[in-house]
């Protein structure tokens, strides 16, 4: 069932009438991470303002395949039971040479997580739930709104803003772009990305049918419906599929979009016409980003900041990575609990979480689009060997999945299991009453297991040690203590602690 979309209601604004106050924090954009960012920062008590061109959610199912840690991120949101209800769970993903398959993987064997490894939801459904929470907060949500100019100030930013009634100027503290991949104000500002853009163009399709493919991900090389390219199969919500088709370059987009082109195409992939064409765009492989994320009081995050290719789902769930680094740093600011420079950590690790997306998903580009030559020969080769022998299978590469940033942290370490280690998102676990992610809340917290704390005045979380627990946190050590970020990060972690260690890893969590 296609999904109907119901516009927002335009106000407008007061600034019209008389000019408005100071804003603490400006966001331009209110799609997916634009509406994530107002609503944790009103976790934290700072309420933004939200601007956005439009007054519907997105058309097309654009982003859909949510991770396990940006579900874990929504859920701190306020949406994310919600979307994995909605949602088609999965964690297996096929890949096929021809009609052969070559690979699979299952992104979460083991039990013991509150979130699915992926969950596929269309955008405009997220973004609706979102929207539903901001108001449930009172954020000022104005639709309609365009931002036309931006200047910066020595401690503010001033903007004029366009609406159906005229236009108007608003001041801020902080303005955060989240106005996606062609972002007005990243023009605006004169910045350009850096990184490539490949030679290569992607057909997506949403399609309207009854059919009974399995709740997995299906990749084709060379499949025998579309011959020498690339497709992809994502089941949706409500019979929606998601088919993506390799093109190449020299096709013209917008004759490949008609519908009497896509149609004969899809008929090929499902086996009959019994379907609806919901949906169509073309689009362009691009590994860039700004080198910079943070420019004195204007911020970049989600695509404004980086635009990746779209396998391996690190574009929403990228952005999503830098909601959960930005927002505790900017609302203690704001708050006075930190100095300005602190947001220079939020710079320096989604500059690397977005080196290493760019990395991964220039790797599968080239994969899956070989130059003739050398890059051709070994990809034929992997592929031809992937059906014989089992090295070969894991250096096929139809897009790495996204999983979240292990950040280079200097901070104290203990012998202790790796995937908890600092810089890493702290593991999920089931507790008593509820899941470990939920208990670490989101401010610092200290995680105390099998011994005692110093007080500090930080809240405690002491959960009793199952099995799972020791696993995930203590391998064979009988104790330990973690120091655990507001974004669920591990900051630092021992076998045993002082009050001054714990006090200088967390004056240096802080640091920018």
């Amino acid at each position: 069932m296609a999904y109907a979309h119901q516009p927002f209601d335009y106000v407008a604004p007061s600034g019209l009438m008389a000019p408005e106050p100071r804003h603490k924090v400006i966001i331009v954009g209110a799609g997916p991470i634009g509406l994530a960012m107002a609503i944790e920062l009103a976790n934290h008590g700072v309420l933004a303002t939200v601007l956005d061109d439009n007054n519907v959610v997105s058309v097309g199912s654009r982003a859909i395949c949510w991770s396990k840690r940006s579900l874990e991120i929504l859920d701190r949101l306020g949406v994310g039971e919600r979307s994995v209800t909605k949602g088609v769970t999965w964690k297996v993903g096929r890949t096929f040479h021809r009609d052969k398959e070559v690979f699979n993987f299952d992104l979460l064997p083991e039990d013991g997580h509150k979130m699915p490894a992926f969950v596929n939801l269309q955008q405009y459904f997220v973004e609706e739930y979102l929207v539903q929470r901001a108001q449930e907060l009172n954020i000022d949500l104005r639709w309609k709104n365009r931002v036309i100019s931006v200047d910066q100030n020595a401690d503010f930013v001033s903007i004029t803003v366009e609406t159906p009634d005229g236009s108007y100027m608003l001041e801020a503290d902080w303005v955060i772009a989240c106005d996606g991949a062609r972002s007005p104000i990243r023009e605006m500002m004169g910045l350009e990305f850096d990184g490539e853009l490949f030679e290569e163009r992607f057909l997506i399709a949403d399609i309207e049918m009854q059919g009974d493919f399995a709740s997995e991900r299906w990749f084709w090389f060379e499949p025998n419906f579309h011959p020498g390219q690339s497709a992809l199969l994502h089941k949706q919500p409500d019979n929606i599929y998601r088919i993506d088709l390799q093109l190449g370059w020299d096709t013209d987009p917008e004759v490949e979009k008609r519908p009497e082109n896509v149609i004969p195409r899809i008929e090929k992939v499902v086996g009959h016409a019994d379907f609806k064409l919901d949906w169509v765009s073309v689009y362009t492989f691009q590994c860039r980003r700004l080198r910079n994320f943070v420019h004195n009081q204007i911020l970049f995050v989600g695509d404004s900041a980086h635009v990746v290719s779209p396998f391996g789902a690190r574009g929403g769930n990228g952005g999503l990575g830098d909601v959960d680094a930005l927002g505790w740093r900017l609302a203690a600011v704001i708050n006075g609990a930190a100095a300005p420079e602190t947001l220079q950590g939020y710079d320096r690790e989604r500059c690397y979480g977005a080196d290493e997306n760019l990395l991964n998903s220039s790797r599968s580009t080239r994969f899956m689009s070989p130059e003739a030559g050398i890059e051709r020969l070994f990809r034929d080769a992997v592929l031809h060997l992937a059906a014989r022998a089992d090295f070969a299978r894991p250096m096929v590469n139809s897009g790495r999945l996204s999983k979240p940033c292990i950040y280079p942290l200097d901070a104290p370490d203990a012998d202790l299991p790796v995937g908890a280690r600092p810089g890493a998102v702290a593991p999920d676990a089931p507790l008593k009453n509820g899941w470990m992610t939920e208990a670490l809340g989101r401010d610092f917290v200290l995680l105390v297991l099998g011994c005692d704390a110093p007080e500090l005045g930080i809240r405690v979380v002491k959960p009793v040690l199952t099995d799972m627990i020791r696993r995930r946190y203590l391998g064979d050590q009988p104790q330990a203590v973690y120091l655990i970020r507001p974004d669920q990060v591990v900051a630092a972690r021992w076998l045993s602690a002082s009050a001054a260690e714990i006090e200088a890893a967390l004056e240096q969590s802080w640091e920018g």
